[in-house]
């Protein structure tokens, strides 16, 4: 039997090599389990190996191998996604309604309440809509440590990433990702849009996934990360 944090810790390393094939860093696994020190991470990833949830790969930095979830979880494919399909949505459909009708989350597992800020799209910052009174119920093991939202997309510049217009995306709260990853950016503090985070030089690139738009690229004291895509939900 895992402990929360194990759990927590498996369940991250899991969602980010099948969403990149890189294992996280100890940094990122100590921001999303929220813990302050690395040895906690040092402790978590040991226990994880005794158990044989995980296996470190020889010769190879920061590389670790999940080869087995607890009964509750499945485990997706591991191989690296091409860099412009870095995200591969894991579609939760459903009602939304309080159990989330046609997922498979087991009894014991439960759902956590987030709040639903309202469409991205242009000309309104985030914390213009931490007052909504709108939340969306979403299994907890989607989620890590930290804080999470959740946000309609508004458009079709997402979908070839799989992200269709009028889809509910589940974002954790952080200020910087990696080069690659989805995110909620805001741009000159006035404007809000999803898009995949690429930096260039001193540059920052906000790319678009459908051919029909054009990659936009900022200065970087232009663009601010106020969280980073890690699933969706979709209403059939």
């Amino acid at each position: 039997m895992l402990t929360k944090k194990q759990f927590e810790l498996l369940t991250f390393i899991n969602r980010r090599l099948s969403e990149s094939g890189v294992s996280p860093s100890f940094e990122e696994m100590k921001e999303a389990l929220g813990l302050k020190s690395k040895s906690g991470i040092h402790r978590l990833i040991t226990g994880l190996e005794e158990r044989g949830f995980i296996k470190r790969l020889a010769h190879r930095a920061r590389a670790l191998e999940v080869t087995r979830l607890p009964e509750q979880a499945s485990l997706p494919d591991q191989r690296p996604t091409a860099p412009q399909r870095g995200f591969a949505p894991n579609v939760i459909p459903g009602n939304f309604g309080p159990s989330l009708a046609g997922t498979e989350s087991p009894p014991e597992v439960a759902n956590v309440s987030l709040p639903l800020y309202g469409k991205i799209a242009a000309g309104t910052p985030i914390e213009a809509l931490r007052d909504s009174a709108s939340y969306v119920d979403v299994p907890a093991t989607l989620l890590g440590g930290g804080e999470h939202y959740a946000l309609t997309v508004a458009g079709d510049s997402m979908m070839d990433a799989g992200i269709q217009d009028g889809d509910t995306v589940v974002i954790h709260r952080c200020e910087s990702a990696e080069n690659g990853s989805i995110v909620v950016a805001l741009v000159d503090d006035n404007e809000v849009t999803l898009k995949r985070l690429r930096r260039k030089g001193a540059s920052v690139a906000l790319e678009p996934a459908n051919k029909a738009y054009e990659t936009r690229i900022f200065g970087p004291d232009r663009v601010k990360v106020q969280g980073r895509l890690i699933a969706l939900m979709r209403r059939y």
